[in-house]
């Protein structure tokens, strides 16, 4: 008797259920079927709503299976000791690696992996002889385009 007496208002009646009362690994639950956008901005609705969209549950099914890798390009302790939520803002900036010539980040909508390369990180396989290629500063571009030359 005591539950049902909780919840009565102060003319007597029932209080409506509101959002606050659908409970946290509920909301957790409908957090796995959003995108990471649909995740944050629904994390400001509430105290529940913000308590799930940090769980680690639902950030875990966000990244990429080998999102550990991502990591390893950088020292550890920018990673150490952070959340999944937190991986996921982190590996959402361009990482560089390979002299700064490539960059690796994942999409903040789908998390899927997307990769940068520069040009003077590319070679042909059999014409990477510096005979062939001259590096063309052009004032179209911010970019240096690599010319073949015969």
């Amino acid at each position: 008797m005591g539950a049902s007496l909780s919840n009565l208002g102060s003319n007597g009646s029932a209080a409506a259920p509101g959002l606050g009362d659908i409970p946290e690994n509920c909301v957790a639950r409908v957090f796995l079927h959003l995108t990471p956008p649909e995740i944050c901005n629904l994390a400001r609705l509430n105290r529940s709503f913000r308590g799930a969209a940090s769980a680690d549950s639902v950030w875990r099914t966000k990244l990429p299976t080998n999102y550990q890798d991502l990591l390893d390009l950088m020292p550890p302790e920018r990673y150490r000791n952070l959340s999944k939520k937190d991986i996921f803002a982190l590996l959402s900036r361009p990482v560089p690696f390979d002299d700064g010539n490539k960059e690796v980040w994942l999409d903040r909508v789908t998390g899927r992996v997307c990769m940068s390369i520069s040009a003077k990180a590319m070679s042909i396989t059999g014409i990477d002889d510096r005979r062939y290629w001259t590096w063309v500063r052009t004032e179209e571009s911010r970019l240096v385009v690599r010319d073949f030359v015969l």
